[in-house]
């Protein structure tokens, strides 16, 4: 049975992207997967890494309990909206206190290089946008999907990382989220 860990980083519970966290869950759950969930908005955390890897400041508990589900995942979906290019503070916020050195990864002693730790899992990025995906792709280089991918999951070992991009929402009408949540949930049935 694969484990399925769903991280919302929308801080909205009543947003479109609480909708495509369902719908991926749904058809997870049709696959046979276990599902796990952790909305960043209901955490309870400081989301400043105060003394960046200078000083290590304890995990609230909520964070212990996301770094446990993150361990015991297979495939890692991340769902967020796509704001000044980038992903909300709050989840910006959640990766720096939890995406850390001895936890993530380690710098070898020496070295430019660094150990994976969260090898042989598998992710999933969807993330919304008020632009056209193929602007956000073609024009501004697709920043936080680059970030993401490239610069946190597949740093950290993940090296199978599939990018869902739905835009643009603003304007949209009601067939072209439901076509989308369709779409998603598809997704969560082949568990990718």
């Amino acid at each position: 049975m694969k484990k399925v860990l769903i991280i919302n980083g929308h801080p909205d519970n009543e947003s479109y992207n609480h909708a495509l966290h369902q719908a991926y869950k749904k058809g997870a759950l049709v696959s046979g997967a276990e599902v796990r969930e952790i909305k960043v908005g209901e955490l309870n955390f400081n989301p400043n890494l105060a003394y960046g890897y200078r000083k290590r400041v304890e995990l609230e508990p909520d964070l212990l309990q996301a770094w446990e589900d993150i361990k015991w995942s297979d495939h890692l979906v991340c769902i967020y909206p796509v704001w000044w290019g980038s992903y909300p503070a709050l989840l910006k916020g959640f990766i720096d206190r939890l995406f850390l050195p001895g936890l993530a990864f380690k710098k070898r002693e020496g070295s430019v290089w660094w150990d994976k730790y969260l090898t042989g899992k598998t992710a999933r990025i969807i993330t919304t946008m008020d632009q056209p995906t193929w602007f956000y792709r073609l024009v501004n280089r697709q920043p936080s999907n680059h970030s993401m991918k490239k610069l946190t999951m597949q740093f950290v070992g993940i090296k199978k990382v599939g990018v869902t991009a739905i835009g643009p929402l603003r304007l949209s009408k009601d067939e072209f989220r439901a076509k989308w949540l369709s779409k998603v949930e598809v997704l969560g049935r082949k568990l990718k």
